[in-house]
């Protein structure tokens, strides 16, 4: 199959949207098929207003019309809602074709909390942009039937995938207290990954009344904030691969504190290293963090991440191999093959 994605979130950005497309898509090309990607490096761009490091492509949907019909693919995916997937959804409507979307983030309430914009609005927006396609996957089960209640159609739950030999708890250090990354820190370790910015409500984290040390990995437009507010807070900056694994492997709990994110990759790469996981009765986590042995929800966030302290690591790592890349292939292959295009829409 010859598949077309059409993305504004694309390296150099970190993020779940990236991290998901960059997996799925090498897992489609091991089973053989092609897929090419329109992104935001293809295109002149200019960075998000209070966002740098998004990057707002310069495009029209004329020019994107006569890309997608050079390329003439068998299927069209439109995994965002920025510019190119705007210039991507109403060209192919203009051509006739069939095409699925992606929900990946809490759009609305992310504006919101940057500019004063009623979250109705771009709901309103979202809702129209995605109803055009013939389905659009969204992460969880708990997130599709909150936008089924606001109008959204044709949603099919699209769970994630992990790299379990990478995220792993034989990366722990033999011995937490004198080597590994935290090594000379207070135990224990209260641990968070991810982009440091206002929608990811950080601060209720490390305002936490809790023993020990905090960590937060990452970077973002709050980290000088951060960094200032929370002294005794440990921020190591960004880390990836084997370094990114053993910060995981050889914390105690990781903290998730977001309300806003539809998923958290995150959340799967903390107990595939077996570290237990606390966080809010929010989609996410509640989707999750099913087996309370590997980790809890609760309104109190304190309550939560004390109680994970006491549970097994052993359990958070097995309950993170029911998760997998090849899984999160076979659902968004399982939509596509619903949309390849006929020939006389091909020739188009």
């Amino acid at each position: 199959m010859d598949i077309l994605i059409v993305t504004d979130a694309w390296h150099p950005q970190v993020n779940g949207v990236v991290r998901t497309l960059v997996n799925v898509i090498g897992e489609f090309e091991r089973r053989g098929h092609k897929v090419r990607t329109v992104t935001p490096s293809d295109y002149l761009s200019l960075p998000m207003p209070t966002y740098p490091e998004i990057r707002l492509s310069l495009t029209m949907a004329r020019s994107m019309r006569r890309l997608l019909a050079a390329a003439a693919p068998d299927v069209v995916h439109i995994a965002t809602e920025g510019p190119l997937g705007l210039a991507a959804r109403k060209a192919c409507l203009q051509l006739g074709w069939r095409f699925s979307t992606s929900y990946h983030t809490r759009f609305p309430e992310y504006l919101n909390a940057r500019i004063p914009v009623p979250v109705e609005w771009t709901y309103a927006f979202l809702r129209r942009f995605h109803n055009a396609g013939t389905a659009c996957l969204v992460a969880t089960e708990s997130m599709a039937a909150e936008l089924r209640s606001k109008g959204f159609r044709n949603l099919v739950a699209w769970t994630r995938g992990v790299d379990h030999e990478l995220f792993n708890p034989a990366r722990r250090s033999s011995d937490p207290a004198g080597l590994g990354p935290y090594a000379g820190l207070e135990r224990p370790v209260f641990l968070n990954v991810g982009r440091l910015a206002t929608e990811k409500n950080i601060d209720t984290f490390l305002e936490l009344d809790l023993p020990g040390t905090k960590v937060v990995v990452g970077d973002g437009p709050d980290l000088a904030r951060l960094k200032a507010k929370y002294p005794d807070a440990v921020f190591p900056g960004v880390h990836k691969g084997v370094s990114l694994a053993e910060h995981y492997a050889d914390a105690d709990v990781f903290v998730f504190p977001s309300l806003t994110d539809t998923f958290g990759n995150v959340i799967l790469e903390a107990l595939s290293s077996g570290l237990p996981v606390a966080g809010f009765p929010v989609p996410g986590p509640i989707d999750i963090l099913t087996d309370p042995a590997a980790g809890i929800v609760d309104p109190d966030l304190k309550r939560a991440a004390l109680a994970a302290l006491d549970l097994d690591r052993k359990a958070a790592r097995k309950h993170a191999l029911g998760y997998s890349w090849q899984a999160c292939a076979d659902i968004l292959l399982s939509v596509l093959e619903t949309n390849l295009l006929r020939p006389e829409r091909k020739s188009a």
